[in-house]
């Protein structure tokens, strides 16, 4: 597996896959970093490059999830934040989705101290409106060894 920020003419290569690039174009800097095994996309991860940089949008294809595809794209993000300087990644995570949560308890990440936050409405991303209606919680780790 070799994960690597998304290249310009890649997009519709991982949008092709069944991947979602709701995230795009930003213009802030933030890039997705993208699994790839041969020429066939696995998984992505957002990094958001904002001030804790974020871990944002981890998705992994059905087919390929339990490979430790998330865990990678995951450890690749903190590398990139830590390169950046970066001491702290953060992350929100719904209440519901214990999966993720064990998963990112499992990398290390803790309650950040930010109350859960409530999101509800419609979200506007690049493939157009998306209803929401969620309680995230924000956890964090130290990439500063990383």
């Amino acid at each position: 597996m070799n994960i690597r920020p998304l290249q310009p003419g890649e997009a519709e290569r991982v949008i092709a896959a069944g991947l979602g690039l709701a995230r795009l174009p930003r213009g802030d800097g933030s890039f997705y970093l993208v699994a790839w095994e041969a020429d066939e996309p696995l998984g992505h991860a957002h990094l958001s490059l904002t001030d804790p940089p974020e871990l944002q949008d981890v998705a992994v294809l059905p087919v390929h999830r339990r490979r430790g595809v998330a865990t990678a794209l995951t450890r690749a993000a903190e590398r990139e934040a830590a390169a950046r300087g970066h001491s702290i990644l953060t992350i929100t995570v719904s209440v519901d989705n214990e999966a993720a949560q064990a998963l990112y308890r499992s990398l290390g990440y803790r309650d950040s101290g930010r109350p859960p936050q409530r999101v509800r409405g419609t979200v506007q991303i690049r493939s157009g409106p998306l209803e929401v209606d969620d309680t995230l919680l924000t956890w964090q780790r130290d990439v500063s060894s990383t």
